[in-house]
């Protein structure tokens, strides 16, 4: 029944060679990669508006120069990052950078602050498409929570069926998006022109009373939210068709294209129009509804609005798995994230992937306001850190031409440090928990590497000297009565060894007295060990006899405890046996270094 609906659910298991067929084409990479990027214009020209209208409406005409600046930034990241591309063909983008060049604690940091970013673009993502919904539909604001859990869970599925059929369910509606704001800008753009539109917004570069360049630089690093997921390309390129940089750099530059002129189209809009931000309903929203009405094109650009915020959490799933592989392969994090999944995806980074970004979404019940600060600063972190690593190498290595590669990471690196430090020092009330949850995640890295270091140097033995010890065997088989279970247990013990003792617990004489006549009449031919127990506990005379039997045996014989365990005919009734064996296992196997084994007996009623 389970692997009935799980193939329902993800689909028939993909053989490893196949596995070349699951890499993206350059416009399907688009689609997957770009999907947060590109969603982020719906809210990054309103979060500049939101720091703006502190000191007033007429101060948000700052909004267009201030927009400009966010676009210089772009094309800065841009071209920044496709030298990264060309430089680490392998993928993994700020954090093998920054570990390569910077060491690997600087590494760890930039890995920590990009898993925490992915963790934050699937909550953030969900929350601002759930706004869109509600934008259109107030009635379902009280609703906001469960409608992004429940899309959470959804693309948790959908990539659980492998990048490629994601990527093909996820083209469409990125790009009717795309042409839906271009559409919007378009008509927009010429309905101002026409005069259709009342001069309602403040004259370009009137004087404002209040304004202060601390709440500039506030509202550039919140329109710099605009630019989170630049950096997916980078850390994805071994999810590309061959040539995989080559294929990865193009699609970058398409992505900041379009990404740029929806930006500064949304930016002018909403000045033009005189657009003041509302709790209740977004600026696109407004936007749109000024420029067509509440009609059909109103609710098909709010519809695809809401479909590609949803949809741009698709960014994370993808990169967030293929980093979780990186750090898992350099031992930083557990092995199960470089395990393939039946659709060859890293099926369990999907899996925490979406149950993190949901406990995320219930902490913050859906607010996206309040997420996007602490989004922003779990990216810029490993902006700066990658372009700082990117200097370095240039410095190491100086290729033909390496000078203006380092300018323009040195450009990049002063413009993301300078937001950075904006971010914290303008929000810090909203980003102080990154200061505390990303320490605690180097540490976490550190302890797990420790571990796995631990381990493989206690494991690893010397060929010349460690070979196999020849030892006997003595099995125990624990036994609750004489039954076919019983029977079944120590005909497969007899099986492997002559050496088989039975072990019962009785509470009282008459107990005792009657499981020894029986035991007697039965005559199996395996020795029978009584053991009486005043305080009515089985585990602890089990442990005190194994104690026994380990201190005489142990040079000479292996020992095995061989736990006899009925396997119900309906899974109900699993939980009426086994209590006692389940206990025994679990004690055995944290407390004692013997061979732990269990005999199945499947009851057909």
């Amino acid at each position: 029944m389970v692997s009935r609906f799980k193939r329902l659910i993800i689909g028939r298991p993909m053989k490893s060679s196949e596995i070349e067929g699951e890499k993206l084409s350059k416009l399907k990479a688009l689609a997957v990669l770009s999907s947060d990027a590109l969603s982020s214009v719906a809210y990054g020209t309103e979060q500049i508006l939101i720091v703006l209208m502190v000191v007033g409406f007429t101060a948000v005409w700052y909004s267009i120069p201030i927009s400009i600046a966010v676009l210089g930034l772009l094309l800065v990241l841009i071209l920044s990052y496709r030298q990264t591309i060309f430089s680490y063909p392998t993928g993994g983008g700020a954090y093998i950078v920054a570990k390569d060049n910077l060491g690997v604690s600087t590494g760890l940091l930039a890995g920590g602050s990009l898993l925490v970013d992915y963790i934050l673009t699937v909550a953030v993502s969900t929350s601002a498409g759930t706004d869109a919904i509600t934008s259109a539909f107030p009635s379902l604001h009280d609703h906001r929570v469960l409608i992004a859990l429940v899309m959470i869970l959804l693309l948790t599925f959908i990539n659980l069926r492998g990048i490629t059929e994601s990527a093909s369910v996820l083209a469409m509606p990125v790009y009717l998006f795309v042409i839906a704001i271009f559409v919007l800008i378009i008509s927009g753009v010429i309905k101002y022109l026409a005069g259709g539109v009342p001069a309602a917004a403040p004259e370009m570069g009137a004087a404002v009373s209040n304004i202060s360049l601390f709440l500039l630089l506030k509202a550039f690093s919140s329109g710099c939210s605009a630019l989170t997921g630049v950096e997916a390309m980078s850390n994805a390129i071994p999810n590309f068709k061959q040539p995989a940089e080559r294929n990865a750099a193009t699609t970058l530059i398409m992505m900041g294209t379009i990404l740029g002129a929806m930006f500064i189209g949304i930016s002018l809009l909403a000045y033009w129009y005189g657009i003041i931000p509302n709790e209740k309903e977004t600026v696109v929203s407004q936007i749109a509804n000024a420029t067509f009405g509440r009609g059909v094109i109103y609710y098909v650009i709010q519809g695809v609005t809401a479909l590609i915020l949803f949809l741009a959490a698709n960014t994370a799933y993808a990169a967030f798995p293929l980093l979780s592989f990186m750090l898992a392969k350099d031992k930083y994090m557990p092995n199960m994230f470089m395990a393939r999944g039946d659709r060859l995806g890293f099926s369990n980074g999907i899996i925490i992937l979406g149950v993190l970004s949901a406990l995320l979404v219930i902490a913050f019940q859906g607010n996206t306001e309040s997420l996007i600060p602490l989004y922003a600063v779990g990216v810029f972190i490993p902006f700066t850190l990658s372009q700082l690593g990117m200097m370095v190498r240039w410095v190491k290595l100086k290729p033909a031409g390496w000078l203006s590669r380092f300018i323009i990471n040195t450009i990049g690196m002063i413009t993301t440090l300078a937001i950075t430090l904006i971010f914290i020092f303008t929000k810090f009330s909203h980003v102080w928990m990154v200061f505390i949850f990303l320490p605690l995640v180097i540490l976490l890295f550190y302890g797990i590497h420790r571990h796995y270091c631990n381990m493989s140097d206690e494991l690893r033995i010397n060929m010349s000297v460690d070979k196999p010890v020849i030892k006997g065997s003595t099995i125990v088989v624990p036994i609750a009565g004489i039954t076919r279970v019983v029977n079944h247990s120590l005909s497969y013990a007899k099986s492997l060894t002559d050496n088989v003792v039975a072990v019962y617990v009785g509470f009282d004489d008459e107990d005792i007295e009657r499981m020894e006549k029986k035991w007697e009449e039965w005559n199996p031919g395996v020795r029978l060990i009584v053991l009486r127990s005043s305080y009515r506990s089985i585990i602890r005379p089990l442990m005190r006899f194994i104690d026994t039997i380990e201190w005489k045996t142990a040079e000479t014989d292996h020992i095995t405890i061989l736990i006899p365990q009925f396997i119900t005919k309906h899974w109900w009734h699993y939980f009426l046996h086994n209590q006692t064996s389940l206990m025994l296992r679990a004690y055995l196997f944290t407390q004692k270094d013997v061979v732990i084994a269990t005999v199945p007996y499947h009851l057909q009623k």
